[in-house]
């Protein structure tokens, strides 16, 4: 049934939790900010930076942007390996890949910091493509990042019926919809209860297991 499959990184791919609360600490201290608490940093792990500095921290446009540059400052050196693969996550990659679909990253993180974390968790090699933002923050959507992975693919119109896109926030559910493709949304990321569900994903597995036997069924 599918062709190509997109995968978004933080909370897919890998559990990124320390590393990024870890930066968005970081970020907020350097500004004298209160630190929320934990319950709420979770809400930072899916949209792009400025936007969650903005929508969960109230800040102006001009000081979310001086908050993802602070962020960065910090993950872009150690925060970026403070990270672990999701157990049996390997194992679905090399099996699409050996099944012959075409893998692509699709994730609101930075293209070349993405490569650098795939490459540190040895699964690089399973990936056709890698698409990200831009350090400026050109994409800054996950529509326009699934877009991207799109055009790179070179899916032409009538087979976008056989692209899926898996993540676990509710922009992964919303960008594939908006870029019309079907979406997988996984619970054992960062997602709320409902959250992807109201989001319009197509399927909803809880496991990385119920992921792998999902692709089984599929071929």
């Amino acid at each position: 049934m599918w062709k190509y499959v997109l995968f978004d990184l933080d909370g897919t791919v890998t559990d990124s939790r320390e590393g990024i609360f870890r930066c968005i600490r970081y970020a907020l201290e350097d500004m004298g900010l209160d630190i929320p608490e934990e319950k709420m940093l979770y809400r930072f792990i899916g949209p792009p930076l400025k936007v969650g500095f903005q929508e969960i921290m109230g800040m102006t446009p001009e000081e979310a942007e001086y908050a993802r540059d602070k962020y960065r400052e910090r993950y872009n050196t150690v925060g970026k390996f403070e990270a672990s693969l999701y157990p049996g996550i390997a194992k679905v990659l090399q099996y699409l890949y050996d099944k012959g679909y075409k893998i692509s990253l699709a994730t609101s993180k930075p293209e070349g910091i993405s490569k650098q974390i795939l490459e540190h968790f040895e699964v690089m090699q399973y990936f056709h493509n890698i698409t990200g933002d831009t350090p400026q923050g050109e994409r800054g959507t996950k529509q326009a990042v699934i877009q991207e992975a799109l055009c790179r693919l070179q899916v032409p119109d009538e087979e976008k019926s056989k692209v899926l896109m898996i993540g676990d926030r509710k922009y992964d559910m919303m960008g594939a919809k908006q870029c019309g493709i079907s979406a997988l949304g996984v619970y054992f990321g960062f997602a709320e209860p409902g959250e992807l569900e109201e989001a319009g994903a197509d399927v909803v597995l809880n496991t990385v297991d119920e992921l792998l036997h999902y692709f089984e069924k599929d071929r």
